[in-house]
């Protein structure tokens, strides 16, 4: 996990699951919510994912002593099991902007996965790539926490 993060974030990590598994956390509801967030509850009628090219996703996370935070965007490519490209705009992003653009790319290594986060846009500053890359890491953890109990 290195990087400079003042023009995005990159981040890699191998799961104990097989890729099927890794690629169905990021596309189905069920699975993601368990995850997304850390230990912030996503309630299911709150996320919305369809994924495909051009479809659009969304989720509302609760934080407890911050209230509601939505997030979404749009799916620019969808290459199952191997590969997915989603725009990320959160609430505080500006109403013109696409947002960030996430790749997610997910390899067989082994009986185990290993997962590359990228986020681009050049949307936030320095510090804020830094705040996201510790939330990315923390959601990261939830998940292979929510892998292993499959």
């Amino acid at each position: 996990m290195s990087e400079n993060v003042s023009d995005g974030i990159e981040i890699t990590r191998v799961f104990d699951a097989p890729r099927a598994l890794v690629f169905r956390a990021w596309t189905t509801p069920e699975h993601f919510a368990a995850w997304y967030g850390g230990a912030a509850e996503i309630p299911l009628d709150r996320i919305s994912l369809d994924v495909r090219p051009g479809g659009a996703w969304s989720l509302v996370m609760l934080v407890p002593g911050h209230g509601e935070m939505p997030f979404g965007g749009v799916y620019k490519e969808v290459v199952e099991p191997e590969r997915l490209v989603f725009t990320l705009k959160d609430a505080s992003a500006p109403a013109g902007i696409e947002g960030e653009i996430v790749t997610v790319t997910f390899a067989d290594h082994g009986d185990k996965t290993e997962m590359v986060f990228t986020q681009r846009g050049g949307n936030l500053t320095a510090e804020q790539y830094e705040q996201a890359k510790g939330g990315w890491a923390h959601f990261f953890d939830t998940l292979a926490g929510h892998l292993a109990e499959r």
